[in-house]
């Protein structure tokens, strides 16, 4: 199991209305993809020869986070492909659903240029945080 990723939400985070701006949530997002990447595959993963790239991004407001919430992030696996997949998002306060998200990612090799098959340790990760449909 996956720990959720804590957020402190910074008074910089905030717009005129005092509630978290909407851009920021995808750094929030982004975040979470760091730390979750970091306990799935542990910090010597070469990222240069196994990356990936951003392609897509998209999100829903249900509710504001304001500057004392404490949001946590839970990720999940929604669709692996041969060599993409897809993260979605669930940013909760208080055990209350605040907003959803998803990221649409492509495995990427930096060192020659080229998109590439999700490597074996990655999908195995992927699959472990695969939702489960109730």
């Amino acid at each position: 199991m996956i720990k959720p990723v804590k957020i402190q939400v910074r008074f910089a985070d905030l717009d005129l209305m005092a509630h978290v701006n909407n851009s920021v949530y995808f750094t929030y997002f982004e975040l979470a993809r760091v730390q979750y990447f970091q306990q799935l595959l542990g910090e010597k993963w070469d990222w240069r020869k196994y990356g990936m790239l951003l392609k897509k991004n998209e999100i829903t407001y249900h509710k504001s986070v304001l500057l004392y919430d404490e949001p946590e992030i839970y990720i999940y696996t929604s669709y692996i492909g041969t060599k993409s997949f897809v993260f979605d998002y669930e940013l909760m306060v208080n055990n209350e659903l605040y907003t959803t998200g998803s990221s649409l990612m492509i495995c990427y090799d930096a060192i020659n240029n080229q998109t590439i098959e999700i490597p074996l340790k990655l999908k195995e990760a992927l699959e472990s945080i695969k939702r489960i449909e109730k």
